[in-house]
């Protein structure tokens, strides 16, 4: 299928202010199973220098430069890509010795893992709910996965949050509620507090009419012999093509789809648009 994503931000500012370098986290990764089919971005006010990049994690990120005085800054998006059909489990765990949990990356692994193996967030609580429901798979690696995945999108309640930042995994724990971004942190949290590499995904997400006009968020797992797996704790499931991927983190915040800073004494407002659909 081909999947059509437009996102708009637009800043309006109440007096002329000077527009520091902006960095931008939205084009999508390639993968497998999906192909950039158009993209087009329109930045207001034309920048005087756009740089296009790719960061130390491997994701696309542009950079906009601005000279002249602005009272608003409009960034929009559209993308259209072909995404296939694919089995998300389509793999196999290798060495064998890694289908059971706790295992250890090799050496040569580990160096490239360690910042997703960081347990930020993993707190006592945290832990012990992962190795909670890691026991009730008998420790087996993917069930482990699927089933914590599958949990928290019975057991909590979703909720949309505007503004504000991402909860702690542990606030999300004991309140059972919280927003995508927030489910895919506590996922992560759970993963690395039993010794697997876990990272932050942005992105859409095609056919949940609570998230189709939003940003989405998710977590991959890297697991030895099938790479970075992605994980949707949101909807209850490995993450299949109906999925987006814009960009992967140790860091959430480092990947924020717009970021910058402005000069001057103005009042900011923003307003967004995000509508994912077949086209």
């Amino acid at each position: 299928m081909n999947i059509h994503v437009l996102h708009k931000l637009s800043y309006s500012y109440s007096e002329a202010v000077s527009l520091d370098a902006h960095t931008i986290y939205l084009q999508p990764k390639a993968s497998p199973h999906q192909r950039l089919l158009g993209y087009s971005l329109v930045i207001e006010p034309t920048p005087t220098m756009l740089v296009q990049n790719v960061d130390a994690e491997g994701n696309h990120q542009q950079t906009a430069y601005f000279r002249e005085m602005t009272d608003r800054l409009l960034i929009s998006v559209e993308m259209t890509l072909v995404s296939n059909a694919f089995n998300p489990f389509g793999f196999v765990l290798f060495p064998f010795e890694t289908e059971r949990l706790p295992f250890h990356y090799s050496a040569s692994l580990k160096k490239y893992l360690q910042p997703y193996l960081v347990r930020e967030g993993v707190t006592t609580y945290v832990e012990q709910y992962a190795r909670h429901t890691a026991a009730s798979v008998r420790w087996m690696t993917v069930p482990f996965l699927t089933t914590l995945c599958r949990t928290i999108a019975q057991d909590y309640v979703y909720e949309r949050r505007e503004v504000g930042a991402p909860m702690s995994p542990e606030h999300t724990l004991i309140g059972r509620k919280g927003s995508c971004r927030d489910f895919a942190q506590l996922f992560v949290a759970c993963c690395r507090s039993i010794g697997l590499a876990a990272r932050f995904v942005s992105g859409y997400l095609y056919g949940n009419v609570l998230q189709e006009n939003d940003l989405h968020a998710w977590a991959e797992v890297y697991l030895p012999g099938a790479g970075w797996r992605g994980f949707d704790p949101t909807e209850g499931q490995a993450v299949g093509n109906n999925h987006v991927y814009l960009a992967a983190s140790a860091e959430p915040q480092s990947i924020a789809p717009l970021s910058g800073t402005f000069r001057g004494r103005a009042r900011s407002l923003l307003t967004t648009e995000v509508v994912v659909g077949i086209g």
